[in-house]
């Protein structure tokens, strides 16, 4: 059985027209910033990777025309830029609307309810993962990790965290977007629409008031390994599985150090194995041959 070009997905029409330039007065506006992000670097194709955020600051994507002018800026080939380009999932690729919403779908984020928060997503805007809402406001996806999972379900719209979501949280949340209410961030500098956030990536300055210190650091649960590591430990936290839950530890200060019957989790409970249940011993149950 043979296959058909139009089947293996290959064109035999014309090839594809070069890209179109900007019209002078974007060219010349994007030529002034392209320089000054390229004076950054020692070797210009490094500037690479802000020059693609700042051509998806123009038009929300990273189109042809971007990429001709990454190219024409540096020196380099289209397919050279195209090649980054279609790497990095962080530069989209086609028209996607003002605020991208994505939804950790990773282990921790997805047992802890990211996979109902995109379902109810879905259904609720009527797209897909990669697609975009007829109004053209929310562009829907799952992030593998968001690097958060002390906030599990994490939900991020335009790279800014909303963190312990819910599938209720998060409908009132797409519903604020599309209906132009103010959203504020759990964490982080205050939100702001997809192409204000891709100039930023370029690496210039957010000049909203307020925005830089906004930004703060990491939260608490992020820092309770750095505690821990410094030796600022809290008293135990004793879970007895088997008789009612959780104790709190002693309040004078001391650390309680758990005897071999005590765990600090229910997840290590001594379960029913081999070593510890007669009624079920290791190895075969019968002699070979039997």
């Amino acid at each position: 059985m043979t296959t058909s070009s139009s089947d293996r997905g290959v064109g035999l029409g014309m090839p594809e027209l070069p890209a179109p330039a900007y019209p002078d007065d974007v060219r010349t506006r994007l030529e002034e910033d392209a320089r000054e992000i390229i004076a950054r670097y020692p070797d210009s194709r490094s500037a690479l990777l802000p020059l693609l955020h700042l051509v998806q600051s123009e038009e929300g994507h990273v189109t042809r025309t971007g990429m001709r002018f990454c190219a024409d800026m540096l020196g380099l080939t289209t397919a050279e830029v195209t090649a980054v380009a279609t790497f990095y999932t962080m530069y989209r690729r086609k028209p996607s609307g003002e605020y991208q919403v994505g939804v950790c779908t990773n282990t921790l984020c997805a047992v802890m309810g990211g996979d109902a928060i995109f379902e109810e997503l879905q259904e609720h805007l009527g797209v897909g993962n990669g697609e975009t809402t007829d109004d053209g406001k929310i562009t829907l996806e799952h992030i593998e990790c968001n690097a958060a999972c002390d906030y599990a379900p994490v939900v991020m719209v335009n790279w800014e965290f909303f963190d312990n979501q819910t599938p209720q949280s998060v409908r009132r949340l797409v519903d604020d977007l599309r209906t132009g209410r103010t959203v504020s961030p759990t964490r982080g500098a205050p939100l702001c629409t997809f192409k204000e956030t891709s100039r930023i990536l370029a690496g210039f300055p957010d000049e909203r008031d307020g925005a830089v210190e906004a930004s703060g650091s990491a939260g608490p649960p992020s820092l309770v390994g750095l505690r821990l590591a410094r030796g600022e430990t809290a008293p135990a936290r004793v879970v007895h599985p088997r008789d009612g839950g959780p104790h709190e530890g002693p309040r004078d200060g001391t650390v309680h150090e758990p005897s071999p019957t005590e765990h600090l989790s229910s997840h290590d409970a001594p379960q029913d194995t081999s070593a510890s249940d007669p009624a079920h011993p290791a190895g075969p149950t019968a002699e070979e041959g039997e």
